[in-house]
Order: structure tokens, then C-alpha cells, then sequence
């Protein structure tokens, strides 16, 4: 039974994997059957917000609740906007002009996009002295320069695909050689804007505590942003209609598996092992949506973009290394810590008990006198 729950948390990350794989390929075939991608987007912020919201209510208990601030609201406005809003409606433009193969792949310099973001603002400390400073700082470079090579160098086509018309505001006026590296630039400034959501997200957590109840905030607050987007770029009724059940059936996975579920699995995945056990597992979806894309939608795959992806991964895993050392070094500080704070109590008790001991001879002979 030991080894069993000791291979949980793999097990559950491992499903996690495929189970984002799903929710990338259907999305893609339901942008290829003509889906709107800000449509798309509003959707599955809808249906998440119906799950959530209710589970949210009713199990916070009366000691819990949180009352939402003007300064919580504008954060989690600020972190919806940008970091599911607008980050998922350039994820869709890029997942579409691409591919999702490169979707998974360039989405893994996340980390190291937090770590320059989180460097420059000051939540990261940095030593260049430091093994572990120098493999994030190296691992980055790896990363940005393997993407910068998926996208611009291509290399020879090892399958063929054209793209369909589709709803995409950049399809008609781009022309269809500049298209993948259109698609990477969308990909790539998705992975910017959810790497400002991760650094946010440690101000919107302080000023609201309450993570369920903030999942249900953030799911309701992007719905409306994505709704009030869609009125200004698709203002005929024909962009909010779901013309097949398979697109609807996307729209439900992505909404449950992919946002609902995934919440709780991760957090349960983090308390277990910890943030960089779960980034271990992001290459494994590379894997996962390349061999299936290629497959089921016979996506276009380069030569390069494959080399890029490997790139990639052995950058990102640098940079997790680097992270992971940090890591150490915090929980040995926090041990440290403790056994100070446990070593000056046990000090003040001891004097406390000598003092006692002190007194106490002299306390029979001053009753005595009287």
C-alpha cells in the first residue's frame, strides 16, 4: 500500500498530461470545423463559472468567507484579463495558425519566462555566483533561442496540411507563408501573459484568501471580459453559434476536464510534491499532442519545430532544476529557523527553572522570621 500512494501523485499527473492533450487536439478540430475562438473562449469560461461557482457557495463554511475588496476586484480583473481573457484568445489564434504541437511546446518556457518577469520586478533573487542562478539564467537562453528557431526556422514539411477558412481576425489578412510564424508569436505572448498571472497571482492571493470562491470570481469576471471582447470583434449573432455536437462536446471537456478538474488535481499534485514535480511533467504533453495531432488531424510538422521542441524541453528542465535547488535551500532555511526558534524557548524555560531554583532557598527563611 506504501509504494501504491508513494506512485499517486505520478499516476495523477500522468493523466493530467493526456487529459490536457484531449482538450488541445479537440480544440483545434473545433477551430478547423469553423469554431470562433473568442467564442470558444467565452464558453468555457461560462460552463467553468456554472461548475464552479455553486461548489464555491456551498462549501464555504461562515468562518471562511471572504468579502471581496475594491482591491481584490481591480486584481482579479487585471489577473483575468490578462492571464485567461486575452491569454487564451492569442493561445486559440496561434493554436489554430500552428499547430498544436508547437501550442504545447512553446507554452513550456512559462517557467522561464516567470523567472526573467519574477527577476526583473524582484520576487527573484538572483547570485551570479550562484550554480543554481546560472542554470535558470542558461536554461532560459536555451529556451527563448529553441523557440526563436521553431518559429523562424522551419526546415523541410514533414506532413501537409492547408488551413480551412476559418474566424480567425488574422487568417484573411496575413499571407499563408507567414502564418506559422504568426502562430508562434500568438503562442509565445499567451505564455507571457500567463506568466504575469502566475507572479500576480501572489498580491491577488493575499488580498483574497479564498481560493475556491477566487476560482469562481476569476471564472465569472473573464466570462463578462470575454463577452464584452466578442461584442466589439464579432458583432453578428452567426459567431455565437455551435454549428456540431463534437464542438460542443469540446467546449464541455475543456470546461470541466480542462479547467475544473485540473484546479483541484494540480493543487492536490502541489501540496503532495511540490510546484516543480508538476512542471516535470509539461514535456510529457509535447510527446502526448505531437503523436496524436499528427495522427488524428495530420498537422504539419517541420523538421525544426521538432529540433526547437527538444530544445525546449532540455532548457525547461534546466530551469526547474535551478528552481528545485531554490527550493532546498528554503526548506533547509525554514529547518533552521525552527531549530533556533525551539533552542531560544528551551533556553528561556532553563532560565526560567534556574531562577526558580534560585528563589526557592529563600523563601522558607523569610516565613520562618515571621
Amino acid at each position: 500500500m506504501g509504494d501504491i500512494e508513494s506512485y499517486k501523485p505520478v499516476i495523477v499527473m500522468v493523466v493530467m498530461q493526456f487529459t490536457y492533450g484531449v482538450v488541445s487536439i479537440t480544440t483545434r478540430a473545433s477551430l478547423l470545423e469553423g469554431m470562433n475562438p473568442r467564442v470558444f473562449v467565452f464558453y468555457r469560461q461560462a460552463i467553468a463559472t456554472l461548475i464552479v461557482a455553486p461548489i464555491a457557495y456551498f462549501s464555504r463554511s461562515k468562518t471562511t468567507r471572504c468579502c471581496i475588496g475594491w482591491k481584490s476586484f481591480w486584481l482579479i480583473f487585471i489577473a483575468g484579463l490578462i492571464g485567461i481573457t486575452i491569454s487564451q484568445m492569442i493561445f486559440l489564434e496561434g493554436l489554430y495558425l500552428a499547430s498544436s504541437s508547437a501550442g504545447s511546446a512553446i507554452f513550456n518556457l512559462v517557467p522561464a519566462i516567470t523567472f526573467v518577469a519574477a527577476s526583473i520586478i524582484g520576487y527573484e533573487p538572483i547570485n551570479i555566483r550562484s550554480l543554481r542562478t546560472m542554470a535558470k539564467i542558461f536554461g532560459t537562453i536555451v529556451c527563448v533561442t529553441s523557440a526563436a528557431a521553431m518559429a523562424l526556422i522551419k526546415g523541410p514539411k514533414l506532413l501537409n496540411a492547408n488551413l480551412p477558412s476559418s474566424n480567425s481576425l488574422l487568417l484573411n489578412s496575413t499571407e499563408f507563408d507567414n502564418l506559422w510564424l504568426l502562430g508562434c508569436l500568438c503562442i509565445f505572448g499567451s505564455s507571457c501573459c500567463w506568466s504575469f498571472w502566475l507572479i500576480i497571482q501572489v498580491q491577488v492571493t493575499k488580498s483574497y484568501p479564498d481560493h475556491l470562491s477566487l476560482s469562481a470570481w476569476m471564472c465569472f469576471i473573464t466570462t463578462v471580459q470575454s463577452g464584452t471582447i466578442i461584442l466589439f470583434t464579432d458583432p453578428h449573432l452567426e459567431a455565437w453559434k455551435v454549428t456540431s455536437y463534437f464542438q460542443m462536446g469540446s467546449l464541455l471537456y475543456a470546461a470541466t476536464a480542462g479547467s475544473g478538474i485540473s484546479i483541484f488535481a494540480q493543487s492536490w499534485i502541489v501540496q503532495k510534491r511540490g510546484p516543480v514535480f508538476s512542471a516535470m511533467f509539461n514535456p510529457l504533453n509535447t510527446v502526448i499532442v505531437t503523436i496524436f495531432a499528427s495522427i488524428f488531424l495530420r498537422e504539419q510538422i517541420y523538421v525544426g519545430s521538432v529540433v526547437g521542441a527538444v530544445g525546449i524541453v532540455i532548457g525547461l528542465y534546466v530551469v526547474l532544476w535551478g528552481k528545485a535547488k531554490d527550493l532546498e535551500e528554503m526548506k533547509e532555511q525554514q529547518e533552521k529557523k525552527m531549530m533556533l526558534s525551539q533552542k531560544d524557548q528551551t533556553d528561556v524555560v532553563r532560565i526560567m527553572v534556574d531562577e526558580a531554583n534560585l528563589e526557592e532557598p529563600l523563601l522558607p527563611k523569610q516565613t520562618n522570621k515571621f
